[in-house]
């Protein structure tokens, strides 16, 4: 494949992996106050340092990877904290049976292949280095 294609191809997929991290990033520093609520929601100690985090990390990790600045730290930082607020809010099996558990569970699996596929960044950022 020719190398600008590969590159531009590359630049894209990196973009799609990160676009969620982006846009919750975005979202969450225009409205503070509601990332706050949002954490303090899920039982998060210190709600304002937790959403002030989050900001830092959704789109510092993002900006890591789309720039290959130390992309395979940046996303294992996405992955950990993917992991972690999967486990905090979709916790489908405590649901009872019905749609909202179905759509807890897609979501649920759904970050878990977020997870693997920045696993997969970070490997195939060190192999390359």
């Amino acid at each position: 494949m020719d190398p600008a294609a590969r590159n531009a191809l590359t630049t894209l997929g990196l973009l799609g992996l990160c676009a969620a991290y982006i846009q919750g990033g975005v979202n969450k520093l225009l409205d503070y106050p509601g990332a706050v609520a949002e954490a303090a929601h899920f039982g998060l100690p210190l709600p304002p340092a937790v959403a002030a985090a989050t900001i830092v990390l959704e789109l510092g990790a993002s900006v890591m990877i789309l720039a290959g600045w130390y992309r395979w730290l940046g996303a294992l930082g996405l992955m950990a904290f993917t992991l972690a607020a999967t486990l905090i809010a979709n916790r489908y099996w405590e649901l009872p049976g019905g749609m909202e558990r179905f759509m807890m569970a897609n979501s649920f699996y759904e970050h878990l292949g977020l997870a693997g596929a920045l696993l997969l960044v970070a490997l195939w950022d060190r192999r390359s280095a």
